[in-house]
């Protein structure tokens, strides 16, 4: 064995999810110089990828994390475990201890056996959907993910534990993620659900700018950020550019209806209060501020390119729709 360099092993949280799918068929395809590519999710593989070690996981039970880190002894994780779209059934307590509980355990496993590396996926939800947000989005923007939003408010509360991992375990290197909407050939979601109902609502006098992602842009940073453990820091990754709500209707070939905030608002609170619709008055505010990032740093300093601007994620997309 060369001990000067040592086999590697990575270990994938929420592999059974979308990206986590992907990546896990990317670095099996191209394994370099890993060893062992153990993939993790509390669901089983539908078709489990041939060389990879599939093994079942329940974030939010920290002795289960430990013990499965513990047997693994990886040396980078790559951690994609959440909950994006949760369930009916899905409350808040419970994405709370997945998003942020299950990043805890995962944090204190990878310090207690001497992981190298963390990379993780984060979201531009975590700046939050506020009126005074920079037209352009830099890393050094604040994280104020708002307490409407599960998934922003967890997003931002995880960076705070990464944030203080960096400060207090410092041999734990870390890779963060800040991800715009991801578009690809198999999405499907809440986002996405907006763009093909037959009438796509926005509100007047709003542009709702989204900047996207091309999921195989998503997977090759993650895969460079295992492939290469120098690399780290944190950047926000998405396509050049944005895409008006207003364009993308037009893009779908969807008729487009901009009504006043104050009806959108009161209208979803009636409805949010009867059990009719599963969002509240605070959809407004998701419409109305959505967070536009810039992705100069990762071209600069992560040294990747996306492959796709916003324009052709979003037009990718629409033709696999259109089959």
């Amino acid at each position: 064995m060369d001990t000067a360099n040592p086999p590697r092993r990575v270990l994938i949280t929420g592999a059974e999810g979308y990206i986590g799918r992907l990546l896990t068929e990317a670095l099996a395809a191209d394994r370099g110089d890993l060893e062992a590519i153990v993939a993790t999710d509390l669901r089983a593989p539908e078709a489990p990828v041939p060389g990879v070690i599939h093994a079942p996981l329940d974030i939010t039970r920290a002795a289960d994390v430990r013990a499965l880190v513990a047997k693994y002894r990886p040396d980078t994780v790559v951690h994609l475990a959440a909950v994006v779209t949760p369930r009916p059934d899905q409350g808040r307590d419970l994405q709370r201890r997945v998003d942020v509980d299950g990043t805890r355990h995962l944090l204190d496993a990878c310090v207690a056996h001497g992981v190298r590396k963390l990379v993780y996926t984060s979201s531009g939800a975590a700046y939050g959907y506020h009126a005074d947000n920079a037209p352009l989005l830099t890393e050094d923007a604040p994280l104020r993910g708002n307490e409407a939003f599960a998934y922003a408010a967890h997003k931002r509360e995880v960076e705070v534990l990464l944030a203080d991992a960096r400060r207090d375990h410092p041999a734990l290197k870390q890779l963060v993620f800040r991800v715009s909407t991801i578009l690809g050939e198999r999405v499907h979601n809440q986002i996405t659900a907006m763009f093909e109902r037959p009438v796509v609502l926005g509100l007047r006098g709003v542009d709702t700018p989204f900047c996207f992602v091309w999921d195989q842009d998503v997977v090759a940073c993650l895969a460079l950020g295992v492939r290469e453990p120098e690399k780290t820091g944190i950047y926000n990754l998405t396509g050049h550019g944005v895409m008006t709500l207003r364009e993308i209707a037009a893009g779908m070939h969807r008729p487009f209806v901009a009504l006043p905030q104050g009806w959108v608002r009161r209208g979803l609170e009636v409805l949010s209060k009867r059990g009719l619709s599963p969002y509240g008055p605070e959809q407004v505010m998701f419409l109305a501020h959505r967070p536009v990032l810039s992705n100069e740093a990762l071209v600069r300093d992560f040294g990747y390119r996306p492959q796709k601007t916003s324009r052709e994620v979003f037009d990718a997309y629409r033709q696999q729709r259109a089959h």
